[in-house]
C-alpha cells in the first residue's frame, strides 16, 4: 500500500483539544498517528477498552489525572459517549490535550451527552483528494472511489460490498441509528436511483413502505455519520419564477455511490460518467472548504424552466457547471449565462474534458471553460477559492 501525504493539517495551540470526525476508512487514526505520534492513544475498537471504560468510565480520569501533561488521542470517542464528562473535567482541571475522533457525533447528542460546549475545536476528514494522489486517475476514482485502500485495491469490489453491508447498514444500526434494518437496508438500495437528484421523499417511501418522515430521517443519519450530504438549492432575490426548494444529496464517496448505483464506468463518456464526475467535483470543493476553514456554502440553482447550474459557492461568488463532454457546445453554457445574467458572480467556469482552457464571451459576462485536471490543479492551490 502506498502512503498518501493528508492535506488536512490539525493546527492547535498547545494544550488545546480537538475533534476529529469522519467517515470510517478515510484515514483517521493514520493521521493521528502522523500528527501525534507521541500521544497516548485509547482506541475503542479494542473489545477489552471499550468494554473497561464503558462500565467504569471514572477509570479514564484516575488513570491520567496525575500523570504529566500529554497529548491524548482518544479513537472512535463515539463508542463510550460518557467519557465526555470525564474529558471535559480534565480539560478544565490538567494540561492535558485530548485528540477525539470518530465517525459520528450523533449518538452522543441524542443522548444528551456534553460535547465539551466549544473547549475542542472540530476538524473533518475527507477520503482522498485529487492533490493527495500523485498521477491522479479520474476513471480510476469512479470505478473504485477515495477511501485509500480502496483506490489502491486491484478488486476493489472487494472492499465495497462489505463496506456498505457491514458498516452502512449494520453498524448503523449497531449504534443504536435505526431501529427497524430491513427498511434501512430498503432505503439504501433506494438511493441508486435518486443519488444526485432531486430528492422526492413521498416516492422514496412508496418505493420502501416507509412514511415520507422516515426517509428524511435516514438521509438525515446518513449525513450525520458523514456518509453523505444534502445540497440545498440557492435562491436570494431571484428575479425568475420560483426555483425547486428541495434538496440533493450525494454520498462521501463517488465509488460507494456507483458501487450501490450499480453504475460500472467503463470509460470517461455518458450519462453515469457525467454523473460521477459532477459528484467528484462536489466532494472536492467540499474537502477544500473545510481543510482551508472557508466559511462558504456549496447550492445549487435551478429554475422552474429547467435552466440549472450544478454548484453556487458562496454569496453567488462563483457559478460552476460540470460536463463529462471534451466538445462544449453553446447550449453547454444556458444554465451559466442565466445565472451570470441574474446574479452577476465573480467567476462562472465550465469544467469538462477539453484539452485547452479558453475563454468564451457574451452580453452578460465571460465563461471559463476548464479541462478536469486543470481545474483540480487550480483548486488546489488557490487560484480558484481563496
Amino acid at each position: 500500500m502506498n502512503y498518501f501525504k493528508r492535506i488536512l493539517k490539525i493546527d492547535i495551540p498547545e494544550r488545546q483539544s480537538a475533534f476529529l470526525w469522519g467517515a470510517r476508512k478515510t484515514g483517521k487514526s493514520t493521521l493521528l498517528k502522523d500528527l501525534f505520534p507521541t500521544a497516548t492513544t485509547y482506541n475503542f475498537l479494542k473489545s477489552d477498552l471499550f468494554i473497561k471504560y464503558s462500565k467504569e468510565p471514572y477509570r479514564f480520569r484516575e488513570e491520567l489525572e496525575e500523570r504529566d501533561p500529554t497529548t491524548v488521542v482518544v479513537d472512535e470517542i463515539q463508542k463510550v459517549p460518557a467519557l465526555l464528562d470525564e474529558i471535559h473535567y480534565l480539560i478544565e482541571s490538567t494540561n492535558h490535550q485530548f485528540i477525539m475522533c470518530g465517525s459520528s457525533a450523533r449518538k452522543a447528542k441524542r443522548a444528551g451527552v456534553n460535547m465539551l460546549g466549544g473547549r475542542a475545536w472540530k476538524f473533518s476528514l475527507f477520503p482522498l483528494v485529487s492533490a493527495e494522489i500523485p498521477d491522479f486517475d479520474l476513471l480510476r476514482a469512479f470505478s473504485h472511489g477515495l477511501i485509500p485502500s480502496h483506490y489502491q485495491a486491484e478488486k476493489p469490489q472487494r472492499f465495497l460490498k462489505p463496506y456498505i453491508e457491514d458498516y452502512l447498514t449494520q453498524e448503523i444500526q449497531a449504534e443504536g441509528l435505526v431501529r427497524n434494518l430491513p427498511n434501512f437496508i430498503r432505503f439504501m438500495d433506494s438511493l441508486r436511483f435518486c443519488h444526485g437528484e432531486l430528492i422526492n421523499y413521498s416516492n422514496i417511501g412508496r418505493e420502501c413502505y416507509i412514511d415520507s418522515k422516515t426517509v428524511k430521517e435516514y438521509f438525515q443519519i446518513l449525513e450525520d455519520t458523514l456518509v453523505g450530504y444534502h445540497l440545498y438549492p440557492y435562491f436570494k432575490n431571484a428575479k425568475r419564477i420560483a426555483m425547486h426548494a428541495t434538496p440533493k444529496f450525494y454520498l462521501f464517496d463517488v465509488g460507494i455511490a456507483n458501487y450501490i448505483k450499480k453504475s460500472m464506468i467503463q470509460d470517461l463518456k455518458g450519462i453515469e460518467a457525467g454523473k460521477s464526475l459532477e459528484h467528484l467535483i462536489f466532494l472536492e470543493l467540499l474537502a477544500y472548504i473545510n481543510y482551508q476553514e472557508f466559511d462558504a456554502k456549496i447550492h445549487y440553482w435551478r429554475t422552474a424552466s429547467g435552466l440549472e447550474v450544478d454548484f453556487i459557492v458562496g454569496d453567488r461568488e462563483i457559478a460552476i457547471e460540470v460536463k463529462i463532454s471534451d466538445h462544449i457546445r453553446p447550449d453547454d453554457l444556458k444554465g451559466l449565462k442565466a445565472f451570470q445574467e441574474e446574479f452577476s458572480p465573480k467567476r462562472a467556469i465550465l469544467v469538462c474534458q477539453e484539452e485547452q482552457p479558453r475563454l468564451v464571451s457574451h452580453s452578460h459576462g465571460k465563461i471559463e471553460i476548464l479541462p478536469v485536471k486543470t481545474f483540480l490543479k487550480d483548486l488546489w492551490e488557490k487560484r480558484i477559492l481563496s
